[in-house]
Order: C-alpha cells, then structure tokens, then sequence
C-alpha cells in the first residue's frame, strides 16, 4: 500500500516538473520572439474603386520614420507600439482606418483603407482639395487626380464644422453633389458644379455643351426628379443634342431652349 502511494506521489511530481519545464521553454520562447528583431515591415494598402492610390508605402514610410526617428526594420519586436502606429496614420487625412499587428517571421504587418474623394473643390481663392462621402477634407494627391465630380466659382473657403452650420454654402453644396452622386442617371453624366455671386447652381454635364440651370439650393429634390424625368422622356425621343440649355429655376418644370 505504501509502495504503491509512493509511486503514485512519484507520478503526480513527474507531471507537475512537465508542465513546469513546458512553462519555463514557453516564457523563454516569448522572451526570445520578443527580443528579436524585425525583418520586414509589409504594408497593404487597400486600392480606391478606380484601383489607383492617394498614398503609396513610400509615404507611409515616411509618416513612421518621421513620427518614431527611426525606421522599424531591425528593433527589437518589444520596442514596437502597434497602438501608437495605428494612431499616427489615422492622423494622415488620406486615411480612414489603419491595423497595425506583428505577423509571422518577425513581420510587422500594416493594413490601410484610404478615404474616397467624392467631390473636388476649387473655391474663390483657388484653393483645391476634396471632401469624402462623410465631408471629410482631403488635400490633392500629390501621386494621383481623381476624376470625380468637380464644383467651382463662388465657394467660400473650407471651415471644420461647415457640415454642423445651418445654411452653410459649402454644406448646401455638398448636399447637391451628394444627390447628383447617389442618383443612377446624374452620377455618370455630370461633371460640375457652378456657383456664380448669386450662390446660383450651373451643372455641367461630361458630354456636349449643354448648361443645367439649377438655381439657388432650395427645392433640390423636385428639381432633379424633374430634370430626370424630362431626360427619360422628351430626350429620349428627341435627342439631347439638340437643347443648349435646361432651366430648372421655374416652379414645377423644366425650361428647355433649343440650338
């Protein structure tokens, strides 16, 4: 009986001295991947519909080497603060979201999503720059133009909070272009927006020299579904070509003068 609660004890130690050594192997293992170094940072950059890029590796880079002084290739795995590079590229108003985690063989792996431009603005001083779908301001690119719809002439200058402001003029802008881009027929054919002085709106379609006459930002739904339903009926029988202009500015219709 005795011999056999020996054994017994004898069996219990030899587990328990198992899973110790298995512990003590572990802990070294994480202490020796934590200390060693980093081989490569690869960087996924997720591409705009157009499959081009507003910002390259090259730029994210520099963004990292700028904000840390040094560059991540060969530091010790310990000393990388995923948090922090995360926190840094969501800084870049070319981002959206960004991911940063250590990847298999001493990898640091980053995945980017960029903002998409909806809207370029060039407005009374000659500034330029975009607005993403939330109205988020995004400088030119100084890699890529994006072809997207274009609003010029009497726009004032950007200000942070212009989505928040009632009656704002770039807000009231930014809601025509929204509509004009949510809609199936308008968003291949339009090109500009024109505000003159009177903070009256010109559309300008892709194809031909036809001029839309939208006027001042009241009514705006009525006047696109009017404007939609005089494509889809009066041009498809007669042809677009040949109407100079459509005026939306009288109540309920469309005004068309042709060549």
């Amino acid at each position: 009986m005795m011999q056999k609660e020996v054994k017994h004890t004898l069996k219990r130690l030899s587990w328990f001295a198992l899973v110790l050594l298995i512990g003590v192997v572990l802990v070294k293992m994480v202490q020796k991947k934590q200390t060693s170094k980093t081989v490569d940072v690869l960087i996924n950059i997720a591409h705009l519909p157009d499959g081009n890029d507003l910002i390259t590796k090259g730029d994210v880079f520099e963004i990292l080497d700028r904000s840390f002084g040094f560059s991540m290739e060969g530091v010790p795995l310990n000393t990388i603060n995923v948090a922090r590079i995360e926190k840094v590229l969501k800084e870049s108003p070319f981002v959206l979201d960004a991911e940063a985690y250590l990847g298999a063989n001493n990898t640091v792996q980053i995945d980017i999503e960029q903002r998409i431009p909806v809207i370029r603005i060039i407005d009374k001083i000659g500034v330029s720059y975009y607005l993403d779908k939330d109205g988020n301001k995004l400088p030119t690119s100084k890699h890529f133009t994006v072809r997207v719809l274009t609003a010029t002439g009497n726009i004032p200058p950007h200000t942070p909070e212009f989505m928040q402001k009632e009656n704002h003029p770039l807000g009231q802008l930014f809601d025509v272009g929204k509509k004009i881009l949510s809609d199936n027929l308008f968003h291949p054919m339009m090109e500009q927006i024109y505000v003159n002085n009177k903070r009256e709106y010109t559309l300008v379609p892709k194809l031909g020299d036809q001029k839309i006459l939208f006027g001042k930002y009241e009514d705006v739904d009525i006047k696109l579904e009017n404007l939609k339903i005089f494509y889809r009926k009066a041009i498809a029988n007669e042809g677009w070509r040949k109407y100079k202009t459509f005026d939306l500015r009288y109540d309920g219709q469309v005004v068309a003068v042709k060549r």
